[in-house]
C-alpha cells in the first residue's frame, strides 16, 4: 500500500511538472515573443491550468508555499548586489529618493483604497502599500537590455528598485503589527521580536566572517563546482531557516546572507551558481500565484480590476515622475523613470497573502488586488516602447559613440590577475578606466587583497558567471591567464555572448596563436615575446655590440618572425618558414641580406 502510494505520488508529480513546465515554456515563449515579458506568461499559464481554469493541476497553495524560496533567492541575490562602495556612492538615490517614493506612493495608493471603496484602513493599508512596489524581474532585465544600467538613469531607477526590495521587511512587520489573527496575537511581543532580529543579523555577520568565508576559501582551493553550489544553497537557507524559527521574515535572513557576501572574492561564482535555482523557483511562484487566483471573483469585477489597474499605473507614473525630478533628473528622464517604474510587482503578491493570513482582507480582495497587480505589468511592455522615447532608449543611429574616455565603471574585465594580468589591470587603471578582476586561484585573490586589490573568484571562460561580473557592458574582456588549451572552441561562444566586448587573449606560444587565426579578436600576445626581445637586446649590449647594430638586429629579428607567422598560419604548419630562423653561424648573412634589402 505504501508503495503504492509513493508510486502515485511520484506519477502526480511527474505528470503535474511536465504540465506546469510545458504549458509555462508555451506561454513564456509566446509573451517574449510579442514583447510582453516572462512573468505575465508565468501568470497566465498558472491560470490556465489551475483549479479555475482548466482544473489539470490541483494543490496550488502548496506550489506557493514552496515556491516563496524563489523569493528567498531573490532577495539573496538582491543582498549580492549591496556591494560597500557602490551602496556608498548610491546612498542618496537609494535611502532618500527610494524612501520617498515608496512612503508616497503607499500613502497616495491607500488613500485611494480607502475613499474609493468600502475598505477599512488597516485593509487599505494592507493593500496600498504593496502597491508602491515595481516589478524588479520585469524592469531590471529591460534595463540591462538596453545598456542603460549604469548610466546616471540607470543607476536612479536600479536605487528605487533596490529600496522597494528592502522594504519587504518593515512592510511584512506593518502588515504583522496590523494583523488580526490570534495566531500572530500569540506570538512573541515586539520588543523580543526586535531583540531576536538584531541577534540574528549580528549572528549572520559573524557567521559570514568566521565560517562561511574560510569554507569558500577552502572549497575554492578543491575547484569543485558542485561545491560551489551547496554552499550558496546551504547560505540561504540557513539563514532564511533560523529567521522562520526566530518567527521573523526568511527574506531578511536571504537579505543578511547576500550581503555578508557582496564584498567576497566568491561574489560572482555564488551568484552565477544560484541564480539557476532562482529562475526556476521564481518561475514556479508566477505559476502557482496564476493557480491561486481566483477567476470567478475577478470576471465577476471586471470594471473595478481594469479601472483600479489604470489608476494605479497612472498614479504612480506621475508621482515618480514628480519625485524624479526634485531629485535632479531631467524633466524627460523623471518621465521615462515614472513610466518604467508605474506598475504593480511581484512582491505584492507575497504582501497580500500576508495579509490574507493576518485576517486584514477576504480571500476575495487578494485576488482581486492580485489581479489589479498582474493587469498592471502587463501595460510595462508598452510603457517601456513610450519611455524610449525620452531616455531609456539606446543612443539612436548617427548619434556620436561614445569614447573610450566615456566607458563606464567596470569597462574591462580582466581574467587572470597573476604577473600578467597585473600588468594588463593596473595599466588600464592607471588611465581611469574601470576594471573587474576575476582569477581561479583562492591562492592568488588572498595575496592581492593585502594589496587592496578585490579579485573576483570564478572560472572567466564561463558565460553565465561572465555575465554576473558585467560583461554585457563591459568594452574589453582579456584573457589573461597562463592557458595553453584556450581554443577557439571556449572563445566563440563568448564572442557571440558579448558581440560589444573585444577580445584579447594571451598566448602562450605559437601554436595557441595558429589556433586561434580566424577569430574576431583584438589582440593575441605571446606571454613571453616582448620581454625575451628586451633581454636579448640588452644580451648584445653587455656584449659590447653597438646600441645601432642591436637595434638592427632587432628590427630583422621582428620582421622574420612576422613572415614566419604569416607563412605558419598560411600552410598549418609549424615548420613552414624554416629558412627565416637565425641560426649558429648564419645570423651575419641573414642580416647582412636584411642590410642589402633595405639599402
Amino acid at each position: 500500500m505504501e508503495a503504492h502510494n509513493a508510486v502515485s505520488a511520484t506519477e502526480i508529480l511527474l505528470n503535474e511538472g511536465v504540465i506546469l513546465l510545458g504549458v509555462g515554456l508555451f506561454f513564456v515563449i509566446l509573451f517574449r515573443r510579442f514583447g510582453l515579458g516572462a512573468v505575465l506568461g508565468y501568470l497566465v499559464a498558472g491560470a490556465l491550468v489551475g483549479p479555475q481554469g482548466l482544473g489539470l493541476v490541483g494543490g496550488a497553495e502548496s506550489k506557493l508555499a514552496i515556491a516563496e524560496i524563489g523569493i528567498v533567492l531573490l532577495l539573496f541575490l538582491v543582498g549580492l548586489e549591496l556591494h560597500p562602495a557602490r551602496l556608498w556612492r548610491l546612498k542618496r538615490d537609494i535611502f532618500a529618493l527610494g524612501l520617498a517614493q515608496v512612503v508616497t506612493c503607499g500613502c497616495v495608493l491607500t488613500a485611494v483604497i480607502f475613499y474609493t471603496t468600502g475598505f477599512t484602513w488597516g485593509a487599505a493599508i494592507a493593500l496600498g502599500l504593496p502597491l508602491a512596489l515595481s516589478s524588479t524581474a520585469q524592469v531590471l532585465p529591460s534595463l540591462k537590455s538596453s545598456g542603460r544600467i549604469n548610466s546616471p538613469f540607470g543607476e536612479k531607477v536600479f536605487s528605487i528598485l533596490l529600496f522597494q526590495d528592502l522594504s519587504i521587511v518593515p512592510l511584512i512587520t506593518i502588515i504583522a503589527a496590523l494583523s488580526r489573527n490570534p495566531a500572530d496575537a500569540g506570538g512573541p511581543p515586539g520588543w523580543m521580536m526586535a531583540a531576536y532580529t538584531v541577534a540574528a543579523i549580528a549572528g549572520l555577520v559573524l557567521a559570514g566572517r568566521f565560517v562561511l568565508r574560510p569554507l569558500l576559501a577552502l572549497v575554492g582551493r578543491l575547484d569543485e563546482r558542485e561545491l560551489f553550489v551547496a554552499v550558496g544553497l546551504f547560505t540561504v537557507l540557513a539563514a532564511a531557516a533560523l529567521m522562520h524559527a526566530l518567527h521573523l521574515s526568511t527574506a531578511l535572513g536571504a537579505f543578511v546572507a547576500g550581503v555578508m557576501l557582496a564584498d567576497s572574492p566568491y561574489r560572482h561564482e555564488i551568484e552565477a551558481d544560484v541564480e539557476p535555482f532562482r529562475s526556476v523557483l521564481l518561475g514556479l511562484f508566477f505559476l502557482a500565484v496564476g493557480m491561486v487566483l481566483d477567476l470567478r471573483t475577478v470576471a465577476a469585477n471586471p470594471l473595478f480590476v481594469l479601472s483600479m489597474a489604470a489608476i494605479l499605473v497612472a498614479t504612480k507614473a506621475a508621482l515618480i515622475s514628480g519625485l524624479a525630478r526634485l531629485f535632479g533628473m531631467p524633466g524627460q528622464q523623471a518621465l521615462g523613470a515614472g513610466l518604467l517604474l508605474s506598475q504593480g510587482g511581484e512582491f505584492g503578491f507575497v504582501l497580500f497573502a500576508q495579509a490574507q493570513n493576518a485576517l486584514l482582507i477576504a480571500p476575495e480582495a487578494a485576488s482581486l488586488f492580485s489581479a489589479i497587480v498582474t493587469f498592471s505589468m502587463a501595460t510595462t511592455p508598452f510603457l517601456m516602447l513610450l519611455a524610449r522615447r525620452f531616455e531609456f532608449a539606446k543612443p539612436k543611429e548617427g548619434d556620436k559613440p561614445a569614447g573610450p574616455e566615456d566607458a563606464p565603471r567596470g569597462s574591462a574585465i580582466i581574467v587572470g590577475y597573476g604577473r600578467f594580468g597585473q600588468t594588463v589591470a593596473q595599466m588600464l587603471m592607471g588611465h581611469g578606466f574601470g576594471v573587474v578582476l576575476i582569477d581561479k586561484k583562492p591562492a592568488q585573490i588572498e595575496v592581492s587583497s593585502r594589496f587592496d586589490m578585490k579579485v573576483y573568484y570564478g572560472d572567466g571562460t564561463r558565460i553565465d558567471l561572465l555575465r554576473r561580473a558585467g560583461a554585457d557592458e563591459a568594452r574589453l574582456i582579456a584573457f589573461c591567464i597562463d592557458d595553453a588549451s584556450l581554443d577557439r572552441r571556449t572563445l566563440e561562444p563568448i564572442a557571440e555572448a558579448f558581440p560589444q566586448a573585444a577580445l584579447m587573449v594571451r598566448a602562450f606560444d605559437r601554436r595557441q596563436v595558429m589556433e586561434l587565426q580566424g577569430m574576431e579578436l583584438a589582440g593575441v600576445v605571446r606571454e613571453v615575446y616582448e620581454s625575451a626581445i628586451c633581454m636579448g637586446v640588452r644580451a648584445m649590449e653587455a656584449l659590447g655590440v653597438p646600441p645601432e647594430e642591436a637595434e638592427e638586429v632587432e628590427r630583422q629579428y621582428r620582421n622574420n618572425d612576422d613572415q614566419r607567422m604569416a607563412l605558419q598560419i598560411e600552410h598549418g604548419n609549424l615548420f613552414a618558414a624554416k629558412h627565416l630562423m637565425y641560426r649558429p653561424g648564419k645570423g651575419m648573412r641573414l642580416l647582412s641580406r636584411g642590410d642589402g634589402e633595405k639599402g
